[in-house]
């Protein structure tokens, strides 16, 4: 594995554990500023929708720049973010340092995907990306837990100064052991398992978005994301009303979860290197039957441990074949690989919105899971659709250029 691909992980770890880690402490947050729990909230939400926005406008603003230059810049903004959240002195400012934090995480994702791809042979591409990824999905089963425990103990500033220290890690590690001109190299694409060529500059960027299988890929994952993480927001709630476990329970079922994402994330890489497209279909489609069953079984307490599993693993197998599908169509665009985590993005607020409405109809806590079934099976259909497309001529010459 090489040693640049390590620092990408450790940095996709730091930038999962400020996302994740504010649910543990937020009463803490909230009882040291003395604000309600719904403002405290907004530490949540304010930093998905910077996410969402900061992916697209930092990777445009940042086209020209070496790639290597952009992470490295992207992880200082990081460093500088979660700084000011450990040592703010009132809640706004601890929410812009949130702000500050999540503006990088889009875009250190897209182009950070374009260098692991890079540093491997084009045969590897989608696992190194998994690689990279496998610090994101650590993070998601380490990130709750890990701030409870660092905030019971020393404080929620502490937990906020050692996401700090390990950006700092991670920014060293990224100047220190990523090659200068990773991401950039410029080889003729011969057939479409070959390395795309990167687009320079802001139109050749936008560019790339002329592409319907770039579209058809952002709409897959968009769904993917909003059918998994629609049932994902309720889960506690389907635990504890319908499974009968005790609150207690949640926390431990959650790193059930957790380790399905990591198992799956590293699987489905391996698996979008062999046949990407029926990678893709398979693990959508097993996720949107996991889902049924789980609405199905959820009273069943063994059934719920193995199907909130596999929930994890078909959710994350299909993120690095559909991040190497969106960059090979998009001919490396840089602006591509961030709009598909600005989509991520977009498909969580769907999804929860979605099943929010479910149970507010008063559908009760499992139509979440069938919500999040049929969501994630347009996605198949979208995903095969692409998929035969992809098999015509001219796709695929499009995709040769």
């Amino acid at each position: 594995m090489p040693s640049g691909l390590v620092a990408l992980a450790l940095g996709g770890f730091g930038i999962g554990l400020t996302e994740f880690l504010i649910a543990g402490l937020l009463p803490q947050v909230a009882s040291s500023f003395a604000v309600s729990e719904a403002a405290a909230g907004w530490l949540i939400s304010g930093y998905a929708l910077s996410v969402a926005v900061g992916a697209i406008a930092l990777t445009a603003a940042t086209a020209r720049l070496p790639r290597k230059a952009v992470l490295v810049g992207l992880v200082a903004l990081f460093v500088v973010g979660n700084l000011l959240s450990a040592v703010a002195p009132s809640y706004p400012v601890m929410l812009l340092g949130r702000i500050v934090a999540a503006l990088c995480h889009g875009s250190f994702f897209g182009i950070g995907s374009l260098v692991a791809r890079s540093l491997v042979a084009p045969e590897r591409k989608s696992r190194a990306v998994a690689v990279m990824f496998a610090g994101l999905t650590l993070a998601n089963v380490l990130g709750v837990p890990f701030g409870a425990l660092v905030g019971e103990r020393w404080g929620w500033r502490a937990a906020f100064w050692a996401v700090t220290a390990i950006g700092v890690l991670a920014l060293a590690g990224i100047a220190a052991l990523v090659p200068d001109g990773a991401g950039e190299t410029r080889s003729p694409t011969v057939t479409g398992q070959s390395d795309p060529v990167p687009a320079d500059g802001l139109r050749a960027q936008f560019r790339a978005f002329r592409s319907w299988q770039v579209w058809l890929t952002l709409t897959a994952t968009a769904l993917s994301y909003g059918g998994m993480f629609g049932a994902f927001s309720y889960i506690a709630y389907t635990f504890t009303e319908v499974g009968g476990f005790s609150s207690m329970d949640v926390a431990w079922l959650l790193m059930v979860y957790g380790v399905g994402l990591v198992v799956g994330n590293l699987v489905g890489g391996r698996a979008a290197d062999h046949d990407r497209d029926r990678a893709l279909v398979l693990a959508l489609l097993g996720l949107a039957v996991t889902l049924a069953v789980f609405g199905l079984l959820a009273a069943n307490a063994t059934a719920s441990v193995v199907l909130v599993f596999l929930m994890g693993l078909f959710g994350f197998a299909s993120v690095p074949g559909m991040i190497t599908r969106v960059t090979d169509f998009a001919h490396g665009a840089a602006l591509a690989a961030s709009a598909n985590v600005s989509a991520s993005n977009i498909g969580n607020a769907l999804g929860a919105w979605l099943g929010g409405l479910a149970i507010t109809a008063g559908l009760g806590y499992t139509a979440p899971l069938y919500v999040g079934a049929g969501i994630v099976l347009i996605s198949v259909i979208v995903m095969a659709v692409a998929a035969r497309r992809a098999k015509s001529p001219a796709q695929h010459a499009e995709h040769c250029m």
